[in-house]
């Protein structure tokens, strides 16, 4: 059962999904992945092929850095980091402006080529990120059967009730007041709405007689897959559409002897990173060192854009680097401190860890919230919490109380005898 992957040219999208896609590789399958040219060494590193499908005008290969974009992509970057300094509804407003550029790119023409790759390739499935609006709305209207998969919270597939980017819970630490939560509101509403018309002019001028839909946002593949665990998702109220539950796609990672070596010392330690894109804000990333130095406890330190400078004094026994095996650290760390990004939480419920979440834009306040919801850790405002805040927390956490130790650790232990690829596999092959 061959099968096609269509991915955005980011890291942070594809690693998940060529995860899941080493199921059918395992099986013997062909497998094909359409995306970028930026990740094509990750694709090659899974033992997979490439065809070129560019579906942005931006690309990120490991660590986000606005100089390698393009002068247009390279502004809006700047706007979106300068943005996440002012606060939550800052950032919500200016990611839903731009959504119209950077969701929707030459929806025509990147929908053609995606028709011509699945012409051309004739895969018995197809595996799409949910973001990846220009190939979804050429399936969608050539009415071919794929599976959408949902990386992130799953309110970043809105239902009944919802508007996509404004979000469907909060943490507590982040506060907002109504009238600024009603103009953000307002201001999805209207943005879905001319998203939804520029999708349905896409539709007709790809097909004529193409039905519109009501919300793109909303829109989703035959088969949902969500890329996320079923214990933060249960109890918060949202009636989802039939769906399965991947938990987390934990991928293989090349061996690194030092950081074996240094896992090796034996003592606890605190897993720390803010992604490929939020890895940006040194600030918060400096009040996270200084909260872990204040604890005496060691510390394994993903810097991605930040240059280590500005950790401040870095202790004999941490370990920092631009980039880190982030699956291979959690499966010995004590807690993580995180952006809250799907990657990150996805892979420390999934090996059992405890989290500190420091959100700042999308999803990332719903998925902070389920975290502080269901018992798995704490949340914080990153613009506002001091360092000896974040001590507090960061110790809370690394005492979890025995039940919520127990709970989490159940939920890795499930997603150990069922990955995600299997999930997957499964609900594809029936």
């Amino acid at each position: 059962m061959s099968l096609l992957v269509i991915s955005p040219d980011y890291a942070s999208h594809l690693l998940p999904l060529a995860t899941l896609a080493t199921a059918w590789r395992d099986a013997g399958e062909d497998v094909v992945v359409a995306t970028g040219p930026a990740t094509d060494p990750i694709v090659r590193s899974f033992g997979l092929r490439r065809v070129d499908l560019p579906l942005g005008r931006g690309s990120n290969g490991g660590v986000m850095r606005t100089a390698e974009q393009q002068a247009e992509e390279a502004a809006s970057l700047e706007g979106f980091f300068a943005a996440t300094r002012e606060g939550m509804v800052p950032t919500l407003r200016y990611q839903a402006r731009e959504r119209l550029t950077d969701l929707m790119w030459d929806p025509v023409g990147r929908a053609r080529a995606t028709l011509e790759i699945v012409d051309r390739i004739r895969p018995d499935a197809i595996l799409v990120d949910h973001l990846a609006f220009s190939a979804r709305l050429a399936l969608h209207t050539a009415d071919v059967p794929y599976a959408d998969v949902v990386l992130g919270h799953p309110s970043a597939l809105p239902v009944a009730g919802e508007v996509y980017g404004s979000p469907a819970a909060w943490p507590s630490a982040v506060r907002a007041d109504a009238a600024q939560l009603a103009e953000l509101r307002t201001l999805c509403e209207r943005v879905s709405r001319n998203f939804t018309e520029q999708w349905n002019a896409a539709a007709r001028e790809l097909d004529a007689s193409a039905a519109p839909v009501e919300d793109a946002f909303a829109a989703h593949g035959g088969t949902v897959l969500y890329n996320y665990p079923a214990a933060l998702a249960e109890g918060d109220g949202r009636v989802l559409p039939p769906s399965a539950f991947l938990g987390s796609t934990r991928r293989d990672e090349p061996a690194d002897a030092e950081v074996e070596a240094w896992i090796g010392q034996g003592d606890p330690y605190v897993y720390v990173s803010f992604g490929s894109f939020l890895s940006v804000r040194d600030d918060v990333l400096a009040r996270v060192a200084e909260a872990l130095r204040s604890l005496g406890v060691r510390a394994a330190i993903a810097t991605g854009s930040t240059e280590a400078a500005a950790l401040g004094p870095v202790p004999d026994g941490w370990l920092v680097r631009s980039f880190l095996p982030q699956v291979r650290l959690l499966r010995d760390a004590s807690a993580a401190v995180t952006h809250g990004g799907n990657n990150s939480v996805t892979e420390s419920i999934g090996s059992g860890v405890p989290l500190v979440v420091l959100p700042f834009s999308t999803d990332q306040f719903a998925g902070a919230a389920a975290i502080e919801r269901v018992g798995f850790g704490a949340s914080l405002d990153p613009n506002t919490a001091g360092a000896a805040e974040l001590a507090r927390a960061i110790a809370a956490v690394l005492d979890l109380p025995a039940e919520r130790r127990a709970a989490l650790a159940a939920v890795a232990r499930e997603q150990r005898m069922r990955p995600g690829p299997v999930v997957a596999f499964e609900a594809l092959t029936g």
